[in-house]
């Protein structure tokens, strides 16, 4: 058995002692959160561990009230939809330039890359958006984030690293074109890939509320992040929710409750989606740092 020096078990002590209290820096706000969504507000002014005084009246009233539900179904249909089209547009994208034999790639790359760095401001979005008749509408929340240059280049690197171009040669031999290479061999090998575009692009949707915060003024289309935004923001609750409610002091702390209680409702999907998805987040930053 290998014996540890006194200075490896040190290092080792100093080491887990460090992990842990980085651990509970990251940890304790989340559970914070957790339990200030069903504590009463007036016993979170210190420093606490546990709930006290415990109220559900945040989640009564938020699973209660018409127009954050209207805002989860719409986050909901801009994340599926939103990433159904980034991924139709991105991974057949990402194949062509990674072939060899496409003519311009590198030129098309250099494009690619510059929308990086520089892009015509929001103005210039705003009226080509405008121009497009897709103000007021669910596009506006999809089509002008239909591809991610960032993304692109990831999906690229996979395809270069990860698809031989003999495979490529074996499959023609065979009588394969390109598009039934692509569909039957080329897609089956990139299930990791098409992992890690619905987690970046489903996280990305999930969170977005600027897009909504400029395009949209019909209040039925607002996403769940911009009624969160608006209750963290104005400090106040929609009269439509405090119907329960009979003193200044009760909305007070209903306010608090439902505003924390908002932040775990609305992080819950991704919460649950990442754990099925971690293993190739990870493989994607690997991904990622591919050069090719």
């Amino acid at each position: 058995m290998f014996m540890q020096s006194k200075s490896d078990k040190w290092f080792n002590f100093f080491n887990v002692l460090f992990i842990l209290l980085g651990l509970i820096i990251i940890i304790y706000p989340l559970y914070y959160v957790v339990i200030a969504s069903f504590s009463d507000p007036a016993s979170l002014q210190n420093l606490v561990f546990w709930p006290e005084k415990i109220s559900l009246v945040g989640y009564k009233t938020i699973f209660e009230s018409k127009s954050l539900w209207t805002g989860y179904q719409n986050s909901l249909i801009y994340a599926a939809a939103g990433t159904s089209i980034n991924l139709l547009l991105t991974i057949p994208a990402a194949y062509a330039l990674s072939r060899k034999d496409l003519q311009g790639r590198s030129i098309l790359m250099i494009v690619i890359t510059f929308t990086m760095f520089f892009s015509g401001g929001l103005i210039p979005t705003y009226l080509t958006v405008k121009s497009l008749g897709m103000l007021d509408s669910v596009w506006a929340m999809i089509i002008p984030n239909a591809v991610g240059a960032w993304n692109l280049i990831i999906a690229r690197t996979f395809f270069q690293s990860t698809i031989p171009d003999d495979l490529l040669e074996a499959a023609k031999m065979d009588g394969c074109t390109d598009i039934t290479f692509f569909w039957k061999i080329v897609l089956p090998l990139s299930q990791a890939l098409i992992a890690i575009m619905v987690l970046f692009y489903g996280v990305a949707h999930w969170n977005s509320y600027f897009n909504a915060l400029v395009y949209l003024r019909d209040q039925k289309l607002y996403p769940l992040q911009l009624v969160l935004r608006s209750i963290l923001i104005e400090n106040q609750v929609q009269s439509d929710m405090m119907l329960d409610t009979s003193s200044m002091g009760d909305k007070i702390r209903a306010g608090e409750l439902i505003k924390y209680g908002m932040i775990i409702v609305a992080a819950l999907p991704m919460l649950v989606l990442y754990p099925f998805l971690q293993k190739y987040f990870v493989k994607g930053v690997m991904i990622g740092s591919i050069k090719g």
